[in-house]
C-alpha cells in the first residue's frame, strides 16, 4: 500500500469518521427535484448512485452516517430572505416543507435505523448553525467525509465549515454534484483541494472493506 493509500485509511479509520450527505432529498435530487438540472446532474453523473454506495458500505463498517436536509416551514417563518438564491426558493414549484416528501432522503440511498438525520430551517450551511457539530463531536468524530449538493453552495460549505471547526475532510469527488457539469470538477480541483482530501468513492471502499474485521470459522 502506498503512503498516500494508508494516509488515507488512517484518515478513514472507522472509529473517528462520520459519512455526512448534503441536502440528497426527494426535493432536491429526485425525479420531482425543485431544480431539475441539479437533480438530473446528481442522478446521470452518477453522484447519487455513489452516495448510496458510500452509505451502504458506512452501515457495514459501523462508520455513522448523518443525512444533512435543507427545509422550510409552509408559512416560511425562520427562513432566511437575504439572498436572490433564498428569494428564487421561495418561488419554485416544488417546495421542501417539512415533512412533505421532498424532504426525505432520496432513493437509492438506504437511511438506517442508526442513522442521524439534522434538519436545518435557515442558511446555507449544514454545519454552522445546526446540531451538525455537537454531534459530531458527541460521537468522537476526526474526519468527516462530505457528499451530496451541491458543488455550488452546500458542499463547500460543509467543507469549509468543518475544517474550521478542526475537522480533517475527506470528499469523495465522485460522491457531489453541481451546475453546469464542468463546474465540479474546477471546484474540486481549484478549491476543495486546498483544504480537502479529494478522493473517490472506490478508494473509500476499498479503505473501509480492509478495515472491517476478518471472520473466523
Amino acid at each position: 500500500m502506498g503512503q498516500q493509500s494508508e494516509r488515507l485509511r488512517e484518515q478513514l479509520a472507522p472509529d473517528g469518521t462520520v459519512l455526512l450527505t448534503v441536502e440528497c432529498q426527494e426535493g432536491v435530487v429526485g425525479p420531482d427535484s425543485a431544480l431539475p438540472e441539479l437533480g438530473a446532474a446528481a442522478r446521470e453523473s452518477g453522484a447519487l448512485r455513489n452516495v448510496a454506495r458510500l452509505v451502504a458500505a458506512a452501515h457495514e463498517a459501523e462508520v455513522q452516517v448523518l443525512h444533512a436536509v435543507a427545509e422550510r416551514r409552509p408559512d416560511g417563518r425562520g427562513a432566511n430572505r437575504n439572498a436572490r438564491l433564498f428569494r428564487a426558493a421561495s418561488r419554485l414549484p416544488v417546495q421542501q416543507h417539512s415533512g412533505s416528501p421532498a424532504v426525505r432522503i432520496a432513493a437509492p440511498i438506504e437511511v438506517a435505523e442508526q442513522d442521524l438525520v439534522v434538519r436545518r430551517l435557515h442558511g446555507l450551511s449544514p454545519i454552522a448553525g445546526t446540531d451538525v457539530d455537537a454531534l459530531l463531536r458527541n460521537l468522537g468524530c476526526r474526519t468527516l467525509v462530505v457528499t451530496g449538493v451541491s458543488a455550488n453552495v452546500a458542499v463547500p460549505n460543509a467543507v469549509f465549515d468543518a475544517v474550521n471547526l478542526g475537522y480533517t475532510v475527506v470528499v469523495p469527488g465522485d460522491a457531489i454534484a453541481g451546475v453546469p457539469a464542468d463546474y465540479t470538477p474546477a471546484m474540486i480541483r481549484n478549491t476543495l483541494a486546498l483544504v480537502a482530501t479529494v478522493t473517490s468513492t472506490d478508494e473509500v471502499l476499498d479503505c473501509w472493506k480492509a478495515s472491517r474485521p476478518v471472520s473466523r470459522a
